[in-house]
């Protein structure tokens, strides 16, 4: 899969059974269910699960909490547009699960 199929999967009813829970928590946001996305991820502890509650957590405007998962993945909070921010996420783990 690839970003424009994962975006396309968006007008879905449900995501891609295929897919990595944290595609899935992205999923759910982009859709509009913010508190199922971060209900997926606040069950996992992985990296990529922590990039992706930080993510959420900077869209949410909840800054501090956002800069604790930011540094619990790795990684520092971006300058980016927030749109840009869930495309370089999504990309990056679709790339991760072709590779598993």
């Amino acid at each position: 899969m690839n970003l424009h199929e994962f975006k396309t999967s968006l007008t879905l009813e449900k995501p891609p059974a295929s897919i990595e829970k944290e595609l899935v928590a992205l999923w759910h946001e982009a859709s509009g269910r913010w508190e199922k996305a971060h209900q997926i991820v606040q069950a996992r502890s992985n990296t990529s699960a922590a990039w992706v509650h930080a993510f959420l957590h900077r869209k949410e405007g909840d800054l501090t909490n956002a800069s604790f998962w930011y540094a619990s993945a790795g990684r520092r909070m971006p300058e980016l547009p927030i749109a840009a921010e869930w495309e370089e996420i999504v990309k990056e783990l679709l790339e991760i699960e072709t590779q598993g």
